[in-house]
């Protein structure tokens, strides 16, 4: 069962508590949320979380700490421009130029979600690829050294 919406301000809560190093569960505590919806809140962000693991006590930071260009709204900016145009749809009188302007803008808020999850995928694939390319380097250049010792 899905919780209540957050608010500007518990958003801007959880932007001030991640730039202070709380982790996921803390800010869960002091926003009233779970620790999971911090967690996703975050991400949808673009910010970068710890969460503390209470099985074995180890720190697991979140993936997504792609930064859209600024020009790009995010995944929530798009949604709210969707729920404007459902909004402005339910109103009675609509001529046929403001009904097919208003299917234009969902289509393209359906596109543009697909298109920026795919984006933020292949910049997590490409960070991940750069970090195993160092890690390659690195093992290949401990490879030689230690060969030739």
């Amino acid at each position: 069962m899905p919780g209540r919406p957050w608010t500007r301000d518990e958003e801007q809560a959880l932007k001030r508590l991640v730039l202070c190093g709380e982790s996921a569960k803390s800010i869960a505590a002091q926003l009233g949320k779970t620790a999971y919806s911090v967690y996703q809140k975050a991400r949808r962000l673009g910010l970068n979380i710890d969460i503390l693991d209470d099985d074995d006590n180890r720190s697991v930071t979140t993936s997504s700490t792609i930064q859209l260009p600024p020009e790009l709204p995010t995944a929530e900016e798009a949604l709210k421009m969707l729920a404007g145009a459902l909004k402005a749809a339910t109103q009675p009188g609509l001529t046929n130029i403001e009904v097919d302007r208003l299917q234009v803008v969902a289509t393209i808020a359906r596109t543009y979600d697909h298109l920026l999850a795919n984006y933020v995928h292949y910049r997590e694939i490409e960070t991940k690829l750069t970090e195993l390319e160092q890690k390659y380097a690195q093992l290949t250049k401990e490879t030689k050294n230690n060969a030739s010792k």
